[in-house]
């Protein structure tokens, strides 16, 4: 099996993702099964469990997308006119057979390219010639060497028809599939077709002696003339181009019955066998300085298939010799001919040419303007925010102290958490990875860092101050959302959030990094050999030992005595390791590469716009209806109980009891609202965002008027009542929610750009306040004043509000045996608890309950709290 492409050998992309899926359930069977059993919670269960199977995914995975974001960066490329794309890839399923079919394309395309640029370097190479023929005729007339006579004119006029058949020419010659060519034979005289064309080079003054040596004189043949004339002048143009002056160059006819040759021969450096292999291909060899193009000799092998003929270079001692045979009478009279394509070489013996010419610059695709897109083309509308740039990787090196450093946090973790109260054992673990969060992350230098690292501190000593679990678990999920802002330098309200929600996604985005970081480790000596081995040897050792040991008592009582017992603690541990590491791992990721959180704004989520009055009436009709319940409350605070009773039938402090929750509710409600209409309601004119700005603001006054009264009716409720923890805790909520709605209505004047922080940093001051401030001992000292007014109290409430209450039972005026009753029945933890879960409250606690002790008919009584 190949370990970096597991799958790699099946041949399908069903069978592949079938066997990817059934292996993930299966683990993830197996782990929450084994996790189950050992009686792991849910909520630390499920997403080891999930990490498990996500990692197995990955592993099974790799390889499966490689060549569709190869295919992805190629045609990305390709769009700015690179076309040299090859996917490399081993994969015989569909994804494979993609990959192969995009090369292929990549390759024609690049082809088609090239025959467009290739194309005027073809005309600049054929026109060359009879230009250079021409100037010399015409600088010769106007020098006066040589007189204007009929002779001379019609040569100049035989240079200029030779001009535009050439172009008709290569207009044919640049179809891609080179079919419908004009193929005009008639019977050619070979004397008469040198003569014309050493008189035609000899203009051009190279100082080479030209030889014509035709046997029979009389020589016909049947062609195209006017090609054959194309062959000879490039044949011997490259030969005079490429001989040194006062040499010669020699033009040789022969025939038998069937066929013809014609042979140049020149004195230039000759041939090497590396350079012949090409020498008649259309984008031939070049790289000296003879001038030329490299395509003479294409296009002369190309007319001479067209005749049915071959063309070759010949061994040589001196120089080089290039002979085209052609039968006597082609084969057809109208052929189709293959075209000079750049993929079809042309048989030719191993020898040199020297007749390279300079290489044709490479251009890119030409455009309309100057790098303008084409003309007509309408762009395509790029997203507001792409993946890309909201979550860009910018640390892709693999991070092995970063992968160490999170298995260390899940390692300790794993020894200091299970079977053990939360106390000194979780504080250490929030401080390690606290640390090694700051430490990866780049941001840790900044102001707002040191503010939420000043902040997660006494959230942190939670574990160790407060008793109530529930406290503990807030605080230390507060911690984490001040550790992801701080990661992502969020401002706004949306940004926290994401960043929030970016940490569990980092599992997935990270997945790439930590392969590679494990792919890195795994190359260091012999980890892989080493891991791979000791595998297999706890296999075999499980397996044969296991048939051994129930074959054989004796061999089983050793067994028994050597192999650990694997307890539930045990797989706890692994679980808790898996988790943590997990968690950190999530962390790190987003510590280095921290999402572009403050791009995501609500009104980039719709280009859509609430029109004017669409916003502008309901927005109305909430100031109406809160301006009539302030006026409702107003009118009960002004009658009195008496009047409440005498209009809605029940006690003012009953009627407390049941808005509460419904005001809270509107509270948020009106929260999300302002929101919404401040960023996708329309507002275009000065006058229009003003009336939008003065409506927000008289709902936020109205709101906070709301807030006012729901913590009003909250104490009235809590003077008949009684208090209790949760009554407390949605007291803090809603002043919470006070305290937002007036950080928006400043911001609607002041800009808000720091109201996100301002939530934020109230939040965790709420939650530390909590935590840290005893509310457990807020509410039983309450209630203990209330039961000195009233002389009733539920001592059964008393008793469960744990460990933080001892302290303030222990000191209050209740009597001894109510007192005694409840101290002794309190929940607790059972004594004698290791160091890891030191925590002040409990210790204390007991300290206290150790001076009571259980007293014979203990009775708890409870009251309606309503």
């Amino acid at each position: 099996m190949n370990r970096s492409q597991p799958l790699a050998g099946l041949s399908s992309i069903r069978t592949r993702l079938t066997v990817l899926v059934g292996a993930s359930v299966l683990v993830a069977a197996v782990v929450g099964t084994i996790g189950t059993d050992a009686g792991v919670p849910l909520w630390l269960g499920l997403p080891a469990t999930v990490g498990v199977a996500l990692v197995v995914t990955r592993w099974l995975a790799s390889g499966m997308t490689t060549p569709l974001l190869q295919m992805t960066d190629a045609a990305q490329r390709m769009a700015k006119g690179d076309y040299a794309a090859a996917i490399t890839t081993s994969s015989q399923d569909e994804v494979g057979v993609l990959a192969r079919a995009f090369t292929s394309m990549a390759t024609e395309l690049e082809q088609s390219e090239e025959h467009r640029r290739r194309l005027v370097a073809t005309v600049a190479h054929e026109l060359r010639t009879p230009l250079s023929a021409q100037q010399a005729l015409l600088e010769n007339l106007a020098d006066g060497v040589t007189p204007p006579d009929e002779s001379t004119l019609r040569a100049a006029l035989a240079q200029s028809e030779r001009l535009g058949s050439l172009v008709t020419d290569l207009l044919d010659l640049s179809r891609p599939d080179g079919r419908g060519v004009p193929f005009s034979p008639g019977r050619v005289r070979v004397q008469d077709l040198l003569d014309e064309a050493v008189d035609e080079a000899a203009l051009q003054g190279r100082g080479v002696s030209l030889v014509v040596d035709v046997e029979p004189v009389d020589l016909t043949i049947t062609g195209d003339r006017s090609r054959l004339a194309q062959v000879t002048a490039n044949l011997l143009d490259n030969a005079i181009r490429h001989s040194p002056s006062g040499c010669t160059v020699t033009m040789t006819a022969r025939t038998d019955a069937h066929q013809w040759t014609l042979t140049v021969a020149d004195d230039g450096p000759g041939l090497s066998p590396e350079r012949a292999e090409r020498l008649f291909h259309r984008f031939g060899p070049g790289g000296d300085g003879g001038g030329g193009t490299g395509l003479g000799l294409a296009i002369a092998a190309w007319v001479v298939t067209m005749h049915g003929g071959t063309i070759r270079a010949l061994p040589a001692d001196d120089g080089a010799q290039i002979r085209m045979t052609l039968p006597l009478t082609p084969p057809n009279s109208s052929p189709s001919p293959a075209p000079l394509a750049t993929d079809r070489p042309v048989p030719t013996p191993t020898q040199e040419s020297t007749m390279s010419v300079q290489p044709v610059p490479t251009t890119p695709p030409l455009r309309d303007g100057a790098g303008a897109p084409p003309q007509g083309a309408v762009p395509a509308a790029l997203p507001s925010l792409s993946w890309s740039r909201w979550w860009p990787e910018r640390v892709t090196a693999p991070q092995p102290r970063l992968v160490l450093a999170a298995l260390a946090v899940g390692l300790l973790a794993a020894i200091v958490l299970p079977d053990n109260a939360l106390g000194l054992g979780l504080l250490l673990v929030l401080v390690a990875g606290g640390a090694s969060l700051w430490l990866a992350s780049p941001r840790r230098s900044n102001r707002w860092s040191w503010v939420t690292a000043a902040l997660a501190l006494p959230l942190g000593l939670t574990t160790i101050l407060t008793a109530h679990p529930g406290y503990i678990f807030l605080a230390a999920v507060m911690a984490g959302v001040l550790a992801a802002v701080a990661c992502t330098d969020a401002h706004r309200v949306s940004a926290m959030v994401a960043s929030v929600a970016a940490w569990p996604a980092s599992a997935l985005r990270g997945l790439p990094l930590i392969d590679r970081t494990v792919r890195l480790l795994g190359q260091h000596g012999r980890t892989w050999a080493a891991l791979r081995t000791s595998v297999v040897s706890l296999v075999l050792l499980l397996v044969f030992g296991g048939l051994l040991a129930s074959a054989d008592a004796v061999l089983g009582s050793w067994a028994s005595a050597l192999v650990p017992d694997i307890s539930d603690l045990l797989v706890f541990r692994a679980f808790t390791l898996v988790f943590f590491a997990g968690v950190m791992l999530a962390g790190l990721y987003l510590a280095i590469n921290p999402p572009a959180v403050d791009e995501l704004r609500t009104s980039r989520l719709t280009d859509r716009r609430i029109p004017v009055r669409e916003w502008q009436i309901p927005l109305g009709v909430v100031i109406a209806v809160f301006v009539v319940f302030i006026a409702a409350q107003a009118a009960a605070t002004i009658g009195g109980h008496d009047y409440v009773m005498r209009t809605a039938g029940v006690t003012y402090a009953e009627s407390a009891r049941q808005g509460f929750g419904q005001l809270t509710l509107a509270t948020a409600l009106v929260l999300l609202l302002i929101a919404g209409v401040r960023s996708w309601g329309r507002a275009d004119t000065a006058s229009e965002r003003r009336v939008m700005t003065v409506m927000n603001a008289v709902l936020c006054v109205l709101t906070l008027l709301v807030v006012a009264s729901a913590l009003r009716r909250m104490a009235l409720y809590q003077d008949a009542f009684g208090y209790t923890t949760l009554r407390v805790n949605v007291d803090a909520f809603e002043v919470w929610l006070g305290i937002v709605v007036l950080g928006v209505l400043v911001s609607l004047f002041v800009g808000g750009r720091w109201l996100g922080r301002l939530a934020l940093v109230s939040a965790a001051v709420l939650v530390a306040g909590l935590s840290l401030g005893n509310v457990n001992g807020f509410v039983a000292d309450r209630n203990i004043a209330l039961y000195q007014e009233t002389g009733e109290i539920d001592s059964f409430y008393l008793s469960q509000l744990g460990d933080d209450a001892v302290p303030t039972i222990h000191e209050s005026d209740l009597p001894a045996e109510v007192k005694a009753c409840v101290i002794s029945r309190s929940s607790t933890q059972d004594g004698g608890s290791t160091w890891p879960e030191w925590n002040l409250a409990r210790s204390r606690a007991d300290d206290i309950r150790a001076g009571y002790s259980l007293r014979p008919g203990c009775t708890l009584s409870s009251s309606d709290r309503r």
